[in-house]
Parts: C-alpha cells; sequence; structure tokens
C-alpha cells in the first residue's frame, strides 16, 4: 500500500492538513492567551525596557505565574511545531510519524466524507 503514488500523495496532504490546524491553533492562543499574558506583564516588560536583568526576568515571570504559564505555553507550542517542521525538511517522515499518518489514512478512508479532513486529503 505504501508504494502507490496517490496513498503516498494523500499521506502528504493529511500531514498538510495537521501541520495547517496546529498553526490555526498556535495562531488562535496567541491572539488569546499569548496577548493577555503579555498585557498581564506589560508593567514588567517597562521595567525590562528600563533596566534589563535576568534577575529581572526571573522575578517578573515567577510572581506573575498565570501570564508566565500562558505565554510558555504560546511560546512552547511554536518553538516545537518549527522544530518538527525543521525535522521534516531535512530528514523527512520519521517511521514512527509515517506509521501514525498511514493509520490515520486509513480512517479517514473508512469513515468517508463525515470526517473533516476527507476533502482535503482523498481526492477522487
Amino acid at each position: 500500500m505504501s508504494g502507490d503514488p496517490t496513498f503516498e500523495q494523500e499521506i502528504e496532504r493529511l500531514r498538510q492538513c495537521i501541520i495547517q490546524t496546529w498553526w490555526r491553533v498556535i495562531g488562535i492562543l496567541w491572539l488569546t492567551i499569548g496577548l493577555l499574558s503579555i498585557w498581564g506583564l506589560r508593567f514588567e516588560i517597562q521595567k525590562l525596557r528600563d533596566y534589563f536583568t535576568w534577575t529581572a526576568v526571573r522575578y517578573g515571570l515567577a510572581y506573575n505565574p498565570i501570564y508566565s504559564f500562558g505565554l510558555a505555553l504560546c511560546v512552547g507550542l511554536t518553538v516545537s511545531i518549527l522544530i518538527s517542521e525543521s525535522r521534516h525538511i531535512l530528514f523527512g517522515l520519521a517511521k514512527g510519524e509515517r506509521r501514525r499518518l498511514e493509520r490515520q489514512l486509513v480512517y479517514i478512508r473508512q469513515q468517508g466524507p463525515s470526517h473533516p479532513f476527507w476533502k482535503s486529503v482523498v481526492r477522487e
């Protein structure tokens, strides 16, 4: 099944759909949680603009744990998707990731047009 060119194209389209969905989620997170976190840290950011020290960064984040967590969530997800895409560009699909995509593609084919990715992945 993996030698079929149509199957290979569908695997790549599925991977692209998943990556695009992740970028949308990350964009929404930055527009909501990210902006609220930056807004909550605005006084600490102002202090850092005047007197930047690593201690000020540490205390600014330590005394605002909710805003720090929101900012860390947004930054962490953004960095993880960038690393994942870089790894894919440099080394191609990992075997485990490929097996996961193949299983997911088989599931999409079984579910048919009711699956959200059907139109994007399976083109008849």
